[in-house]
């Protein structure tokens, strides 16, 4: 393999309810096809407007806590200015400022460099609006693109 970006897409369904998916697997299952046990940087990004992508403890309540944090954060009620759809989606919007739509990790020996205790996670908060955006909304909902770009040798 040259020393270029791999790239992969991988199409998720959240369903109806805040989720923290975990994402750890399917970035190692990348990793294992394409970095072949180079050192780089693996580029997660989520192209969606209510998405975004966290590095976090799951399993242990700290999804729950982060989505319980979200919710007093960003309450689903009347305040917001962006009102098309369910009641508060504009809160949906703002969630990709504080939990961003992309991380970049490092890649050690062709595997994901985290710390014992952490997981990548797509966060999304949308919960009721998917039917109002219908086949268009669906196909782009969850999209996951991880890129690897391994680090030249010196």
């Amino acid at each position: 393999m040259a020393d270029t970006f791999s790239t992969h897409v991988l199409s998720l369904t959240t369903g109806r309810t805040e989720t923290v998916m975990d994402l750890t697997d399917e970035c190692a299952d990348f990793l294992a096809r394409t970095a072949r046990g180079r050192n780089g940087l693996l580029n997660i990004f989520v192209p969606h407007a209510t998405a975004g992508i966290a590095i976090l403890e799951t399993g242990a309540g700290s999804d729950d806590d982060l989505l319980a944090a979200l919710q007093t954060l960003l309450p689903a009620d009347d305040r917001w200015r962006h009102r098309h759809g369910s009641p508060g989606h504009g809160r949906d919007h703002v969630l990709p400022a504080l939990v961003p739509p992309h991380a970049t990790l490092p890649v050690v020996g062709g595997a994901l460099e985290l710390g014992t205790w952490q997981s990548v996670c797509l966060v999304e908060s949308r919960v009721t609006n998917v039917d109002n955006w219908g086949a268009c909304a669906e196909r782009f909902r969850g999209r996951f693109d991880p890129l690897f770009r391994p680090v030249p040798r010196t």
